[in-house]
């Protein structure tokens, strides 16, 4: 062999050559992640952090309690910023890290607790910082030695107050082996997590950073793409990410580097709406930066994802990938707690899969009025809808339309305001958004259609409109306008607009509507007579009572050949024309009867309906209107006081048909010889209907003119037909 070198080396090998003999022995150590042992931080001293926030917004309650911590010179003290990924814990961190160290001249240690081997070289260069020595640290490499108490044994020593940060400790049983979280009388201890769990930092103080405020975001666009757009189009953007500073900073980030072709805020916003909103949120990171899964919305929960399935907790996944068919809106408990969620998840192992998400802070706990919901962040749940196999779709959508289906009332009945209802409304939306498959869509409808109802029955008129018209647009996108169910949630929408006060919309809508279904369905069918049904009310509060009549009579004679005499639907198109006919009308009605059968409705609900139906108070109601136009007002009187009293107790006093039925109490005692009484019922029927429906709804406008014609003497009761 010559005596040139002709042997190479790469990266960390070596090469040995000799011309005689020579024994050789060498002892690697290795960490977890394949440095060598003995590798370290660079440094201690400055936060390990991607991006530095330009300007920390809000945050100033938590700062200042931790500021109040070091201001008291309390030793000992440790703090827990725990949130959901993206939230901004390690910012508020780093924020205080600058406070401690350049205010209160505390000594800054950063140490990196996302994984073993990152918190044990970190801990052990803190060690290194305040004074231990070379063979020591290498003995505590090497395992000869407890590399915490080494530790911890230098900073109870240090001769400076400290400040220690332990960040990323997303797993606490990486610091609870070995006993790595300790307090300690020369120092302050502040750690951030995902895990939100009391049980994991004992002694600790916890302090939750959640999203910003919403001006306080738009701020952070602002600040980050101040040419992009105004602070109100900011606000707009801001809450379509949900205000998480993560989503914001990469959202500013974007604006600020788009040169050739700059986009406006309002053009981000727009696109936010697409299916590659989370793709377009994460083009904001920095291209020439190292893609830390923490840094993108698209990866930053995958971290913990990963762990429930290392962790052998795969139903958590599985939750959350339900949970992001729906909204990012408070979804009350009793939802999940159903048997139709074991099609996805079994039931006894749902409490364990929400206990890891909530442990996670990957959804919280909301209580609403003593309604207990789980709520989840939008751009978590579109992050995972996006990442969802395609092949877990069919059965996530149907479990979830089984779930929402359960929830809603099968048979909607008018009845006191039910809170639990309103909550269900952005769930079925985004269920219809989220569903492709024309039978999910179909499923999705129907019971969004069927809650529409039950808020509209509920006296909810507002919700039932918005719930009923954003159904239609959503599902009309694949079924088209003239699908049966689409042309349901239209005649809905007709309804509830009917009792908003918007006559000219719901009359053209419901006209619309019962003409396609006339085309397709004819005139006997079903939907064609409950939308007829709801025309005439328009029709005869909006100046057209011979219209309205003539449709309604052709809706009873439907539904009777139809549904038969006795349901529930015939009783009320049959009590209707009660409050329609005048006087002359209802004794013709009784003559061609023969037996005033039209009179006789109200005891045909309670036979085959029963006394508390709300068609059979409806039917009440409406026979103490017949009694009143007939001239019977001591009947009318007696009967009117009964079923307000019934309807209160039955449907709640806040209910509108109180107010109605309470304005025909005021005309009959008027009618009586009772003025003042009229005039005072009166008087509380205009406030609350001033409350509820405004001062410029059609019922308001006509309870203020009767109020009127009582104070000033002109009101006349109507005369019985002679």
């Amino acid at each position: 062999m010559s005596g040139a070198m002709d042997g190479r080396a790469e990266n960390d090998g070596r090469v040995y050559q000799t011309t005689g003999d020579q024994h050789i022995t060498e002892h690697h150590h290795y960490t977890g992640s394949g440095r060598v042992a003995g590798d370290g931080p660079d440094s201690v001293r400055r936060p390990a952090v991607g991006r530095t926030p330009l300007v920390l917004r809000d945050r100033s309650e938590v700062l200042a309690r931790l500021r109040e911590g070091i201001e008291l010179g309390r030793g000992s003290e440790v703090y827990v910023l725990h949130g959901m990924g993206g939230c901004g814990k390690t910012a508020v961190a780093q924020a205080f890290f600058g406070i401690a160290t350049t205010e209160y001249q505390r000594v800054g240690l950063w140490v990196n607790a996302a994984d073993r081997a990152a918190l044990r070289a970190g801990m052990l260069a803190a060690a290194a910082d305040r004074g231990a020595l070379d063979g020591e640290l290498l003995a505590a490499h090497q395992g000869h030695r407890p590399a915490a108490d080494l530790v911890w044994h230098y900073l109870d020593r240090s001769a400076e107050p400290w400040l220690l940060v332990l960040d990323n400790a997303d797993d606490p049983a990486i610091l609870r082996d070995g006993s790595w979280l300790r307090a300690s009388p020369r120092g302050t201890v502040l750690v951030t997590t995902r895990r939100a769990a009391a049980r994991w930092w004992p002694g600790a103080e916890l302090q939750h950073i959640g999203v910003l405020p919403r001006q306080d975001a738009a701020r952070v666009l602002c600040d980050l793409a101040p040419h992009s757009g105004t602070m109100a189009q900011a606000a707009e953007v801001a809450d379509r990410l949900g205000r998480l500073p993560l989503a914001l900073t990469l959202a500013g980030g974007f604006l600020a580097h788009q040169v050739i072709d700059p986009w406006t805020m309002d053009r981000y916003g727009g696109r936010l709406e697409d299916d590659e909103a989370v793709a377009l949120i994460d083009q904001g990171a920095d291209v020439l930066a190292d893609e830390d899964p923490r840094h993108l919305v698209g990866r930053t929960w995958q971290l913990t994802l990963d762990s429930f399935e290392e962790r052998g907790l795969p139903e958590a996944v599985t939750l959350l990938k339900l949970l992001a068919r729906l909204a990012p809106e408070p979804l009350p408990l009793s939802v999940l707690n159903r048997p139709e969620v074991g099609a996805v998840l079994l039931p006894a192992r749902a409490e364990t899969a929400l206990t890891a998400l909530l442990d996670h802070s990957l959804t919280q706990l909301v209580d609403l009025g003593g309604l207990r919901c789980v709520h989840s962040h939008g751009v978590l749940l579109d992050t995972v809808a996006v990442a969802t196999p395609p092949a877990d779709l069919a059965i996530l959508n149907v479990t979830a339309v089984r779930l929402l289906d359960a929830a809603v009332p099968a048979v909607p009945h008018a009845g006191p305001h039910d809170p639990r209802l309103r909550l269900l409304v952005p769930h079925c939306l985004a269920l219809l958004r989220r569903t492709t498959e024309q039978s999910d869509i179909e499923d999705a409808l129907r019971v969004a259609t069927r809650l529409a109802i039950a808020l509209h029955r509920t006296g909810d008129y507002l919700s039932a409109w918005e719930t009923a018209s954003a159904t239609a647009v959503l599902a009309a996108r694949t079924l088209g306008e003239e699908h049966r169910l689409v042309l349901a949630a239209h005649a809905r929408t007709g309804r509830s607009l009917f009792r908003l006060g918007r006559y000219e919309e719901a009359g053209q809508l419901l006209r619309r509507v019962r003409g396609t279904q006339l085309r397709l369905f004819g005139a006997d069918d079903p939907d064609t007579l409950d939308t007829g049904q709801g025309l005439q009310l328009v029709l005869g509060n909006h100046g057209k009572r011979e219209e309205a009549v003539a449709l309604l009579r052709s809706v009873v004679a439907g539904r009777q050949a139809v549904l038969g005499p006795w349901h529930p639907a015939t009783l009320r198109s049959r009590a209707s024309l009660l409050a329609m006919l005048t006087a002359a009308e209802i004794a013709a009605e009784a003559d061609d009867e023969g037996d005033e059968a039209l009179m006789s409705v109200p005891q045909a609900c309670t036979l085959h309906l029963g006394s508390d139906h709300a068609v059979t108070l409806s039917a009440r109601h409406n026979h103490a209107r017949a009694q009143f136009v007939l001239g019977r007002y001591r009947t009318a009187d007696d009967e009117i006081r009964e079923v307000v009293e019934d309807y209160q107790r039955v449907l709640g006093p806040g209910y509108p048909a109180v107010l109605a039925a309470r304005q025909l109490h005021a005309q009959t005692q008027a009618a009586l010889g009772h003025i003042d009484t009229g005039i005072g019922f009166m008087a509380e029927v205009v406030a609350g209907r001033e409350r509820s429906l405004g001062t410029t709804h059609h019922f308001t406008v006509v309870s203020r003119g009767l109020l009127e014609e009582l104070r000033s003497g002109r009101w006349r009761p109507p005369q019985p037909p002679i």
